[in-house]
């Protein structure tokens, strides 16, 4: 049986808290990193979540994967694979921290994912009442399927898919989500 699915209240320092990991990260990684990001819904001011920071890394160039790898597990990361994500490759987090602490994931430049978890994460953070409903979403899906990581990803993918459909195109000018109607996107809404 998998740890319980808890849906806490947004706590401020989970923003503080990425930023010592991504500090962490980023010098170990140095250059082979194009971008660094806190995604995920503790990466939403206010928005309900379970505790666990995601930080995903896009790497300069996918010839760079091997190198990430050996430089994170020098740090006590342990690769996984893509997980079933093909493009994002998953990291177990080190044993010094607590089991769901914080995930990270390392991505080839032109997984569709990344673009797609950061304009999801940017129509949230543009659109309260949005992110309101995500989060009264999750808080019952944590009660419906407590025991069960899955089926809680899964049950939140048609959301996720309809946020993305109302942010094409992904951003406009001002960097907001455009919440008109547009084309539903491809790729791993479930990641979220």
């Amino acid at each position: 049986m998998s740890d319980p699915i808890v849906v806490c209240d947004y706590d401020p320092r989970w923003p503080e808290r990425y930023e010592a990991l991504r500090a962490r990260v980023a010098a170990v990684l140095g250059d082979l990193a194009a971008r660094i990001d806190h995604v995920g819904s503790t990466s939403v001011p206010g928005l309900a979540a379970k505790p666990t920071i995601d930080i995903i890394v896009m790497l300069r160039s996918l010839d760079d994967l091997s190198v990430a790898i050996e430089r994170l597990a020098a740090i006590g990361y342990r690769h996984e694979g893509d997980l079933g994500i093909s493009g994002r490759e998953a990291f177990a987090t080190p044993p010094v921290y607590a089991t769901h602490d914080h995930h990270l994931y390392v991505c080839h430049p032109d997984w569709p994912g990344y673009a797609d978890q950061a304009a999801f994460r940017d129509c949230l953070r543009a659109h309260p009442n949005v992110a309101r409903a995500y989060g009264d979403l999750k808080r019952a899906l944590a009660i419906a399927h407590r025991n069960d990581r899955r089926a809680y990803t899964e049950a939140k993918a048609e959301f996720v898919k309809d946020v993305l459909a109302r942010a094409a195109p992904r951003q406009s000018s001002d960097g907001h989500c455009n919440p008109a109607p547009g084309q539903p996107k491809s790729g791993p809404a479930a990641a979220f």
